[in-house]
């Protein structure tokens, strides 16, 4: 048995077999961008638990206080008491990064998140910071305590 068409079917064949290929082929690509947006909406985990994987050397730390110089201090002040010109400007109260008790109850984890994602009329630096110079402003947060406690008198020293 031999099937023939008339060349008119032909003329109706042909489109309807690319309509077909073109509708599959784009459903496809739809399923694969809803997976793909479906994977972008599920809630990325906190870095709030991760450990500073940069280790605070003196060449860090004068990096990240140049880059601070730079960008933070307008509002955190450069000895990161919170007193900077545009937050008082604002009318904005900043934490006292000095503060041993209030840098001591944030993990890493947290101020990187902070410095990246920011938090309230701070927006976060997002892309316009490598994440290794985000860690190494972690380091330079924290040692604005050091540098507080460091300068304050052991009680019960010896004069």
């Amino acid at each position: 048995m031999r099937l023939t068409f008339p060349p008119f079917g032909t003329f109706l064949l042909v489109p309807f077999l690319c309509a077909t290929w073109i509708l599959n082929s784009s459903q496809g690509k739809s399923q694969e961008k809803t997976a793909e947006t479906a994977a972008a909406a599920e809630p990325m985990k906190s870095n709030a638990e991760r450990k500073n994987p940069v280790k605070p050397t003196t060449q860090n730390l004068a990096e990240a206080k140049k880059f601070f110089g730079y960008d933070c201090a307008m509002c955190h002040g450069a000895a990161g008491d919170g007193k900077g010109d545009l937050a008082a400007s604002m009318g904005l109260k900043m934490n006292d990064w000095r503060d041993a008790t209030t840098i001591s109850a944030m993990p890493d984890g947290a101020i990187f998140d902070l410095i990246t994602k920011g938090k309230g009329k701070m927006t976060g630096e997002g892309d316009r910071v490598s994440s290794e110079m985000a860690w190494k402003l972690v380091n330079y947060v924290r040692s604005f305590t050091k540098t507080q406690t460091s300068a304050i008198p052991k009680t019960g020293a010896s004069r």
